[in-house]
């Protein structure tokens, strides 16, 4: 009995270190619980109370407009709700999961990300370059340029949450044996998989099919890994648009497009570039790159090949994740009721 309950407990490290802290009985139960209207009704409660305070606090106390305002308290309030995701709903997992994939596989997101990137740019320089845009996003304040950020993150996120989906049609169907042995191998459920793989080859094939918080999880996983790649693009577009506009916008043709003059960064940067580092130089950059994440974010999830080469990559984990299922349901059931295992 200590022997399954060491495998049991070795394979349920093994999905979490997959980013798929819902296949595990147990936290499954736990965020189950943590997204009962009992918890979340105070939860949400609390986030818009202290978003309203702190809204209020930086909009009307500190002087700062209503902008800002409504910028602060939404930043609370969803930092109020990240904590409770962090904390209660296992966020942390999947979030670990996607930075230490991506990290690992630069190699692969490289050439993903340097094939819009170029087009993108060609794109993206033609604004930067504008008189129009410099003076629209040069003019948001602040709480406004946030809300703006905000609100390009938010399509974001929902347009891929409409999408994602869509590429999960085939992770969950029907496992084979000689499937189960394969995506098994290597893994602590390697033993389990090979004695359902004898009983499946009499009966043929086993049902994968996930739902409820498994789904959740397989597409937490999708978002998250597509989030951090978009999250790298506009920050490479943001630096771009940083030293181009310090080498190639003068700050007297600035002035006469924003008809004032621009208002040098103060500090050591400040000191070190003088006033081709502006505060309008850094608030274009951000609107652009901004934009940028929400471009590359609808790119991705439409062109073909990016698909193809991305998403076909992670699938193939995902199917992976979804045989070894089956291994770790037949440990549980052994676990409960030896005798019928």
């Amino acid at each position: 009995m200590a022997g399954l309950q060491d495998e049991v407990a070795a394979a349920e490290r093994w999905f979490a270190d997959h980013g798929l802290p819902y296949f595990v009985d147990d936290q499954r139960a736990a965020v189950a619980r943590g997204l009962g209207r009992a918890r979340l009704v105070p939860v949400f409660a609390l986030a818009v109370l202290v978003g309203t305070a702190g809204g209020v606090a930086v909009g009307a106390v500190a002087g700062a407009g209503a902008a800002a305002g409504i910028g602060a308290g939404m930043t609370v309030a969803g930092v109020v709700l990240a904590v409770y995701a962090v904390a209660t709903l296992r966020a942390w997992i999947v979030v670990g999961w996607a930075v230490r994939r991506t990290l690992r596989s630069f190699g692969l997101v490289l050439p993903l990300v340097t094939r819009a990137l170029p087009l993108l740019l060609l794109f993206i320089t033609f604004l930067f370059i504008n008189t129009e845009v410099w003076q629209v996003a040069a003019s948001l304040d602040g709480g406004v340029l946030w809300v703006t950020v905000l609100l390009f993150a938010a399509i974001a996120v929902g347009f891929l949450l409409t999408r994602l989906p869509e590429e999960l049609d085939s992770v969950d169907d029907e496992v084979e044996a000689q499937q189960l042995i394969e995506a098994c191998a290597g893994t602590p459920l390697e033993p389990a998989a090979r004695e359902i793989a004898a009983r499946v080859e009499r009966v043929g094939a086993v049902d994968a099919e996930v739902g409820g918080l498994q789904k959740v999880n397989l597409v937490l996983v999708l978002l998250v890994a597509q989030a951090v790649q978009v999250l790298l693009l506009a920050l490479a577009v943001f630096v771009f648009f940083i030293v181009f506009g310090v080498v190639a916008m003068k700050p007297d043709v600035l002035e006469l497009w924003l008809t004032h003059p621009v208002h040098p960064l103060r500090g050591p940067l400040g000191d070190a570039f003088g006033q081709t580092l502006s505060l309008e130089l850094l608030r274009v950059s951000t609107f652009l790159a901004a934009f940028s994440g929400l471009y590359f974010t609808v790119y991705a999830v439409t062109d073909e090949l990016y698909r193809k080469q991305f998403f076909s990559v992670v699938i193939r984990e995902l199917e992976r994740a979804v045989s070894a299922r089956v291994a770790y349901r037949y440990l549980r059931d052994a676990q409960r009721d030896p005798d019928a295992a």
